[in-house]
């Protein structure tokens, strides 16, 4: 049997208590820059992970909502 989503929550990665990676900290400081947000300097793997998400979902470059906006009528002046 498998499960319907496989991905585990990050605070459960075995790797999650590591520092982040320098591609998540490069994604995060373009993602922050953009909401006005600072990175904080000592994310683990696992809280770098958890913080692109939440700035993903409230970009609106990023957001699902952003492919609809620009697909809007009137959009491509």
């Amino acid at each position: 049997m498998s499960e319907a989503n496989p991905s585990k929550d990050p605070q459960d990665w075995a790797t999650g208590d590591e520092p982040a990676t320098g591609p998540q900290l490069s994604y995060l400081h373009t993602l922050a820059r953009e909401a006005g947000e600072e990175v904080p300097s000592d994310l683990t793997k696992a809280d770098a992970s958890q913080m692109i998400d939440r700035l993903q979902k409230a970009s609106p470059r990023t957001s699902p909502s952003a492919a609809t906006d620009s697909e809007a009528p009137g959009a491509d002046f």
